[in-house]
């Protein structure tokens, strides 16, 4: 019995003894308490907390704990990584996992850096907490990129692949648009290099719209060279030698870097030869020196030269080029008025398109020569002071005038080839160097030519006489027609006036018409004298007999009738009828009988 109720005091005492003692906790901080404290026996009720213990635990749990149901973005630190996922301590009940593609833009992540991550699910199906990194980027993106943009701050960002016209680059987890033209000062020809990497950037342009972001890395150099650049404008002076480097090349010249301040060169600044390209001399990113030839007044646009480093070569022409002299050279241009001959390197001499030729005749130069042409040419002229030189082709030949007399004297038959038209006639050339004119009413005896093309052709032969000959003029007149014989000296007996001739209307005129007599002798019909006897005309084709009323060796004329014919005829009748009555009458004469006389002279008045 004794032992039985020492077993029963013995909770007794041992309850009391906790009751007695449990006041007497040693007391700790807070943040002690949190660490030790045992949450299975407070949830089993069997260790009892103080109202101020539980207030100070739920204010450190308040203060230390995130909250899992909350969107907000909190900050983890990355305890553990694996190859595929980053485990993140966000201080809740249980650590988080992200998936190592979230931090591509990062692949230095490591343990113990601080990351901003987003409850993205609370359990999964393993009951593991997941976050997401990205998410949480994308939330505070917008607010850092405006801020950035807002301050001018310079932002990191990682290049992740090429596009049209740029590239694409993720700052924040925001995916930005990097332009080709703001890369890099200079033109950017390979865009790939800048793949997979990361770089500085300045925020450009934000539409908030559109969600569209602008980024360049261009400014940030330009901000670095912008005081090289002030720096070095203010040390230019015209004459200065600077190196650069060539930056671009265009059609008609090439941009130097100068280190900052861009110069350009034009084409006729390169060389003191001609060239039709700058790049025929020059490459991208070559080095060179080049001098400053000009620039306005805030020294924006600086004009450069690199011919102007070297000696002039009109400078260092040698004594033997002089006039008289022959030279070769390489047809560089051609103009309408003649060719440029380049004999030496930037050395060129003009070739009038008058010196090409004996012919008196102009024509092209491209019938003579063509670029590229090498040619052999006197020098007719040289002043190096204004550093012109005259050269000539046709002085390597002997002048064809020079025995024009004994070659083409006057009244000398020859064989010409048209070689050009005019309203007033047409030139011959007889042999290269000595055309002749032939006047267009030295063209035919008969036919009135309005222009030598109703003839002829172009490059077509013809017979020629010389005519006239003028040496110190170099005029040749020449004759066509003379080469026949004149028709109208053989024509004036066979179509004198009164003569009649049997022929077709050839042609119907304004005032009348024309026939043609033996194919070369055209004769004019006026219009009353188309008139046939039934009072009807004759038409084109009509086949009648006419009599010549007029015929002028000098005009070259002859005037026909038709009429004239059958009115001949009829004055004749008239005069025979008129007798008749005069001698049937002749012993009386009545009334009737003068009035029939009358009526007849009248007629035959009407018909004169």
């Amino acid at each position: 019995m004794a032992e039985e109720k020492k077993t029963e005091a013995a909770p007794q005492e041992v309850e009391a003894a906790t009751t007695k003692e449990a006041p007497k906790t040693p007391e700790t901080s807070p943040e002690d308490f949190l660490a030790n404290f045992n949450w299975h026996h407070y949830e089993e009720g069997i260790d009892v907390v103080e109202d101020k213990q539980l207030e100070e635990f739920e204010s450190l749990v308040k203060d230390n704990f995130v909250d899992t149901a909350d969107e907000d973005v909190i900050e983890g630190e990355v305890v553990y990584l694996t190859d595929r996922e980053a485990i993140i301590d966000i201080n809740a009940k249980s650590e988080g996992v992200i998936s190592l593609n979230e931090f591509r833009y990062n692949p230095d992540l490591k343990v113990g850096d601080k990351v901003e991550v987003i409850v993205d699910t609370r359990e999964d199906r393993t009951g593991q907490l997941v976050l997401s990194h990205r998410k949480a980027r994308v939330i505070k993106a917008w607010d850092r990129v405006n801020h950035a943009h807002g301050n001018g701050e310079i932002v990191n960002g990682f290049v992740k692949c090429r596009t049209k016209g740029g590239m694409i680059v993720d700052v924040f987890g925001i995916e930005a648009f990097l332009p080709g033209s703001q890369i890099d000062v200079k033109p950017i020809r390979d865009y790939d290099q800048y793949v997979n990497k990361s770089m500085e950037f300045k925020v450009v342009k934000i539409n908030h719209e559109f969600k569209n972001v602008v980024v360049s890395h261009k400014a940030l150099i330009e901000a670095d060279i912008e005081e090289q650049k002030k720096e070095i404008i203010g040390q230019l002076e015209k004459g200065q030698v600077l190196e650069g480097t060539v930056k671009n090349i265009t059609s008609y010249g090439v941009f130097i870097d100068l280190g900052g301040v861009d110069g350009l060169v034009h084409i006729t600044d390169l060389s003191w030869s001609r060239i039709n390209h700058p790049s025929e001399i020059l490459e991208l990113d070559q080095q060179l020196n080049v001098v400053i030839l000009d620039f306005d007044d805030n020294k924006s646009r600086i004009q450069l030269g690199l011919k102007q480093l070297s000696e002039h070569p009109w400078d260092a022409l040698g004594d033997n080029i002089k006039e008289g002299e022959k030279v070769k050279g390489k047809v560089v241009v051609i103009a309408d008025y003649g060719a440029f001959v380049e004999i030496e390197d930037g050395v060129e001499g003009l070739v009038h398109v008058s010196e090409m030729s004996w012919s008196t005749h102009l024509r092209s130069a491209q019938d003579f020569v063509n670029v590229g042409d090498e040619v052999e040419a006197v020098i007719l002229s040289v002043d190096r002071e204004t550093r012109k030189m005259s050269l000539g082709i046709k002085q390597l030949s002997p002048d064809p005038w020079t025995d024009i007399t004994t070659k083409y004297p006057v009244d000398s038959k020859h064989t010409g080839t048209v070689r050009n038209f005019t309203n007033f006639g047409v030139f011959v050339e007889l042999e290269e160097g000595i055309d002749g004119l032939v006047y267009i009413s030295d063209l035919s005896w008969t036919k009135k030519v309005k222009h030598p093309s109703e003839m002829m052709a172009i490059g077509d032969s013809l017979e020629v006489v010389v005519l006239e000959l003028d040496v110190e003029g170099r005029k040749l007149s020449l004759g066509h027609k003379q080469t026949k014989e004149n028709p109208w000296d053989k024509y004036e007996g066979e179509f004198a006036v009164d003569s009649v001739h049997k022929a077709a209307i050839t042609e119907m005129v304004d005032k009348g018409a024309t026939i043609t007599f033996n194919d070369d002798i055209v004769a004019f019909v006026p219009q009353r004298h188309l008139e046939k006897e039934d009072g009807t005309k004759l038409g084109k084709g009509e086949e009648a007999e006419f009599k010549v009323i007029e015929f002028s060796k000098d005009f070259k004329r002859v005037v026909v009738s038709h009429t004239a014919i059958f009115r001949e005829q009829e004055r004749t009748n008239m005069k025979k009828a008129a007798k008749k009555v005069a001698a049937s009458n002749s012993d009386k004469t009545t009334l009737g009988d003068l009035d029939a006389l009358a009526d007849l002279k009248k007629k035959m008045k009407d018909n004169e």
